[in-house]
Formats: C-alpha cells, sequence, structure tokens
C-alpha cells in the first residue's frame, strides 16, 4: 500500500509540475501575443557578440594572429589564449611567449589585454629579456583590427 500511495504522490507531484509548465509557457504566449510591435531583427554583425562567452571578433582576431605560434591553453569562455614558447627560425636564439585576455564581451580596445615574455639564449641557457611596450602594443593593434576587419566583413 506504501508503494501505490507514493506512486500516486509522484504522480500527482509530476501533474501539477507538468501544469506549471503549461500554464507559464501559455502565459508567455499571450504575453508575446499583446503587444502589435514586430521583434526587432538581431544584428548579425552586432559589436556584441558573445555566444561563447567573449566577444566572438576579439577572439577570433586573437586566434589568427597568434595561429602561427603553438598554443597552450584557449579558453573561450573566460577569454583566456596562451601561448607555449616560439622561436623565429630567423632567430633561434630568441623566444616569446604571448598571452591574450579578452576582459568584455565589447568589441573595444580597452576590453583586451596581452602580456607576452621574451628570453634569450645564453651560454645554453634561456634567460628572461625585457619586451618592450611597443611590441605589446604592436600586437593589441593587429588583433583589434582584425577584429573590427571580421565584423565589418560580418555586415557586408
Amino acid at each position: 500500500m506504501t508503494g501505490s500511495s507514493e506512486t500516486g504522490k509522484s504522480l500527482t507531484h509530476r501533474s501539477a509540475r507538468a501544469l506549471l509548465v503549461i500554464a507559464a509557457l501559455s502565459g508567455t504566449v499571450l504575453l508575446g501575443a499583446c503587444g502589435k510591435k514586430e521583434r526587432p531583427k538581431a544584428d548579425i554583425a552586432a559589436a556584441q557578440v558573445t555566444t561563447i562567452g567573449v566577444n566572438s571578433y576579439l577572439w577570433r582576431a586573437s586566434l589568427e594572429t597568434l595561429s602561427f605560434m603553438p598554443l597552450l591553453q584557449a579558453d573561450s569562455s573566460g577569454g583566456v589564449i596562451v601561448t607555449d614558447w616560439y622561436a623565429n627560425p630567423d632567430n633561434p636564439n630568441e623566444r616569446m611567449k604571448v598571452s591574450v585576455t579578452i576582459l568584455d564581451e565589447d568589441l573595444r580596445a580597452d576590453a583586451l589585454r596581452v602580456a607576452a615574455s621574451r628570453q634569450q639564449l645564453q651560454a645554453g641557457t634561456w634567460v628572461d629579456a625585457p619586451v618592450t611596450a611597443a611590441t605589446v602594443q604592436k600586437l593589441e593593434d593587429i588583433i583589434l583590427t582584425k577584429a573590427r576587419d571580421l565584423r565589418r566583413s560580418a555586415i557586408g
């Protein structure tokens, strides 16, 4: 008898939950039908495109800009890209490592942060070397320009 009473309770519970869902859905349908205005169409190339957690134009532009370097981490929901060390074949005694952080959902210059590390080979050992601010700024500029170009191409 306990089993059938529990089954009856769970059926009643499920029926009540189903009624709540139906009521909620019909309420949204009714509310949606009340307004005579047509819904605005989504702007495909909006500056704020975040289906991956961060601005997709900045994300794609960052990946394209750093595509020649090996990736260690690429987290689209957190907006973090970290490369492994990369040595230019023309200068094998120097290597670079870059991290890009996308800080906002909007396509803005202050939504992007780039950091770089550089090392030089001295007597068989990699030694940290300074990275000029101009290098980091140049990388940011390249990424921002690509992101704007991606947005422009999505519009037209």
